[in-house]
């Protein structure tokens, strides 16, 4: 079979689904392939079925720690009933990739397709042949092409690691029993996630990390998190790097053998969690036949405009190697759609892009970090806020955390924030609205009492007043 369309978009997360939408309101024919589950990796493997079971974790936490912040408070954290809850996420997972992906699809009419798609044809004459479980073979061409199917975790060639077996975040979520010990290898937000949440939920966790958590943020941030998970009973590891893996057959335990600061040392634990980044999907796809060019980590490489090196074929989401968020991947959906169909010729801008770490205290930042500022030339003039400052954090019982301002010595304009704190995302959300303005202008502006956000504008004050002097709201 062939068919011919406007936009052919092989993968069925944010990206495929934000450019299917707008190329369909725009009056152009979409068709989508997926060769796996549909929606992508958010709703079926990343950010909803994580978010649910962390959401689940803290829950069981502060009930084990009420007695200790509020008086008078008595509660008790019992054992987890791992299948019961692995089913309640499931069924969260099920219920969003219904209402979210199926319906919407249904709902614009663009046509689905199950299989593996690759592209051949020449360059200058791209198509796809796509097949399906069946065997069955159809044959799709398009005015214009978009490549979106994400990344997958990344998997180190560490001697052993096959052999001996391993967790990625994937199947992490699967699992039908807690492991009474776990071992991360990682420091980044998908392993400081997951080591917090299978510590909360019983498991001992030992962290083995090259530099330092969360090593792309402020250098507060790891020192807070490390002191956290110091209190949570989760060991970290630092300027550990994994050399071998082995499994205990007596114990049936993994040991993983690690130099540590020039010294070899072993770590055994029931499972090992590998959490050491994600790399683009795009093998199988055949990009060099049409003239895709591809980057040392697998990416595809794109024009600020997501074209690729085929003026037919662009990119969108994590298989760009851009930031891996599925909001960033929803805007370049949309982006891609406009540029291709509509001229509209738009470039990326991640001058105000808000990150976040659903750990607890949560990580959320937005725009520059010091070390970015002054790499840029530009003159730093930085104040890092303690919560004991933020009356909201003294009613929480919880002061762990800051919230740090990097502005412009010279003109006072905001270029960056970082808070280590509950609410954080929030803050970083109220963080892409600060960036661009002046400390004066934020430090004079309307803050609510009693929210984590008001810690923004008294970090602001900061900068010209003894904050301790003070009083609440002045």
């Amino acid at each position: 079979m062939q068919s011919t369309y406007d936009l052919a978009v092989i993968g069925s997360g944010g990206a495929a689904f934000a450019a299917a939408i707008r190329a369909t309101t725009l009056g152009k024919t979409v068709v989508m392939i997926e060769r796996a589950t549909f929606g992508g990796t958010c709703v079926n493997t990343g950010c909803v079925p994580s978010k649910a079971l962390i959401a689940a974790a803290e829950a069981r936490h502060v009930a084990g720690d009420a007695s200790t912040r509020f008086p008078g408070v008595a509660a008790t954290a019992g054992i987890v009933d791992m299948p019961r809850l692995i089913g309640g996420k499931q069924d969260l997972v099920d219920r969003l990739r219904g209402e979210k992906y199926v319906d919407v699809a249904e709902h614009y009419r663009w046509q689905t397709h199950h299989g593996d798609a690759a592209f051949t044809g020449t360059p200058d004459a791209p198509s796809l042949q796509v097949t399906a479980s069946d065997g069955g073979v159809e044959s799709i061409e398009a005015d214009q092409y978009l490549v979106a199917t994400g990344a997958e975790p990344w998997v180190p060639p560490l001697d052993g690691l096959e052999q001996s077996g391993y967790l990625t975040s994937t199947t992490a979520m699967e699992l039908q029993e807690v492991p009474e010990s776990l071992l991360v290898l990682g420091g980044g937000y998908v392993a400081l996630e997951m080591a917090q949440l299978f510590a909360r939920l019983g498991s001992q966790v030992t962290m083995l990390v090259r530099s330092r958590l969360a090593s792309k943020e402020e250098p507060e941030v790891s020192r807070s998190l490390q002191g956290v998970f110091a209190d949570e009973g989760i060991r970290v590891v630092r300027r550990a790097i994994p050399t071998h893996v082995t499994r205990d057959p007596a114990s049936g335990q993994v040991v993983v053998t690690a130099d540590v600061s020039g010294g070899e040392q072993d770590f055994r634990a029931d499972q090992v969690l590998v959490a050491l980044g994600r790399r683009p999907a795009t093998e199988r796809l055949n990009l060099d036949q049409v003239g895709v060019s591809i980057g040392t980590a697998g990416q595809i490489v794109v024009t600020e405009q997501l074209r690729s090196s085929n003026p037919r074929i662009w990119a969108a989401g994590d298989v760009t190697g851009h930031p891996e968020f599925v909001y960033v991947a929803s805007y370049h959906g949309s982006l891609v759609a406009e540029n291709a169909f509509d001229g509209t010729d738009r470039s990326v801008d991640y001058t105000r892009l808000p990150r976040v770490t659903f750990t607890s205290p949560a990580i959320g930042a937005v725009g520059m970090t010091e070390k970015e500022v002054i790499a840029a030339g530009i003159r730093c003039d930085c104040r890092a806020l303690p919560l004991h400052y933020v009356t909201r954090a003294l009613v929480n019982r919880d002061t762990r955390g800051f919230i740090k301002m990097v502005a412009n010595a010279d003109t006072g304009v905001i270029l960056g924030l970082t808070a280590v704190t509950a609410d954080a995302g929030e803050l970083a959300a109220t963080g892409v609205h600060v960036i661009g303005k002046t400390i004066a202008e934020v430090a004079d502006t309307w803050a609510p009492y009693l929210t984590m956000a008001e810690g923004i504008r008294i970090v602001a004050k900061a900068y010209t007043t003894d904050v301790s002097t003070l009083s609440c709201c002045a």
